[in-house]
């Protein structure tokens, strides 16, 4: 059985696949306005959400379907005490597709080990959102009519931003792309994303948002995230790192592609909003379309089987404070070895220290 929970789930020719759904299913929408009928989505958030929980629900209505579930964990059977494993194994009962959002690294992986049906990662902490990129992939290509050999700068929280693992994980597969890492040196990717990628792509680092800003043909913008931080005086010392106003843009192309995941705080200046570059509402739009894709995509390739666990070591402890297993008392710590050769949790990511 088919789920998504890392952008890398999916095959290159996976996403292709996905980008001529949605545009299809932009010129054709009444084409796809049963599709879905009869089947159920539960859309599972554990943790606030406005666009991607609108957006999946807004996608299985028109596509013929229902949508079941809840909007934060205190209306959930987790208030109590319930385990991720024990939720999806419940809800399997109950809908076809799963799509989970939740504020612990790991989350949803632990759901569809333990689910009969497809499940989504909708976001889990600090580490993926797969089906934000799958907005950023279709807003790019509609854009600027290609994935490859382009300049892509990354702004803002690029440490905890699950928004940026994603996308780099997936343009990285496309040819010549280029990744400029704008961000406060707190605040830097971490060091497992680009090992990943190894030589498929290649990277600058600066704090200066506008040493490179003549040569973007994407600026992906992001917020600095205020409920990723436990101290708030560094979160309040970083906040305002970058925002960008339309003085910034003069000498940008006049081609550039804005993107941001939203929500934003005042990163981007609202005045921005009326340039023909700014892409971030057309996103929102794409990410409907593409969810769309990824649903029918997903109901097809389900035949209820469970989604493989990785294989790993065991006889070592995750002390990532984020990471499901440090709530999850009884999940068993295993660890994987990554391109870099250190072991790495096979939930959240972080290296073994």
């Amino acid at each position: 059985m088919k789920s998504v929970i890392d952008i890398l789930d999916l095959s290159v020719e996976e996403l292709d696949d996905m980008i001529k759904t949605a545009i299809d299913i932009s010129k054709n929408p009444d084409k796809y306005a049963n599709k879905c009928k009869g089947k159920k989505l539960a859309t599972l958030f554990f943790e606030p959400s406005t666009r991607t929980r609108l957006s999946f629900e807004a996608a299985m209505y028109e596509l013929g379907g229902n949508v079941i579930g809840f909007s934060e964990a205190n209306s959930s059977s987790a208030s109590k005490g319930e385990s991720v494993a024990d939720t999806a194994k419940i809800v399997s009962c109950y809908a076809d597709i799963i799509a989970m959002r939740h504020p612990k690294e790991g989350a949803p992986y632990v759901a569809a080990i333990n689910a009969s049906i497809p499940v989504i990662n909708a976001g889990d902490g600090g580490h993926h959102h797969p089906t934000q990129t799958l907005a950023d992939l279709l807003t790019v290509y509609r854009e600027k009519g290609r994935l490859d050999g382009l300049t892509i700068g990354l702004v803002g929280d690029l440490k905890y931003g699950r928004t940026v693992h994603s996308l780099i994980n997936a343009m990285s597969r496309y040819e010549g792309n280029k990744f400029v890492l704008v961000s406060p040196r707190e605040l830097k990717l971490p060091d497992y994303v680009r090992n990943d990628v190894g030589n498929k792509a290649q990277f600058v680092e600066t704090t200066d948002l506008m040493e490179y800003m003549d040569k973007f043909d994407i600026l992906y913008m992001t917020r600095i995230q205020r409920e990723r931080f436990t101290d708030l005086d560094v979160y309040n010392r970083l906040k305002d790192s970058y925002i960008l106003t339309p003085d910034k843009l003069i000498n940008a192309k006049k081609d550039m592609c804005i993107l941001h995941p939203l929500p934003r705080v005042n990163e981007i200046s609202v005045k921005v909003d009326d340039d023909e570059r700014a892409c971030y509402f057309k996103q929102a739009l794409n990410g409907k379309l593409m969810r769309m894709a990824l649903i029918l995509h997903l109901l097809e390739l389900n035949d209820g089987k469970r989604f493989p666990k990785l294989d790993g070591e065991s006889g070592h402890v995750c002390k990532n404070p984020t990471c499901i297993t440090s709530t999850e008392q009884e999940l068993e710590h295993v660890f994987k070895k990554g391109k870099d050769g250190l072991l790495r949790c096979i939930y959240c990511d972080k290296t073994l220290s």
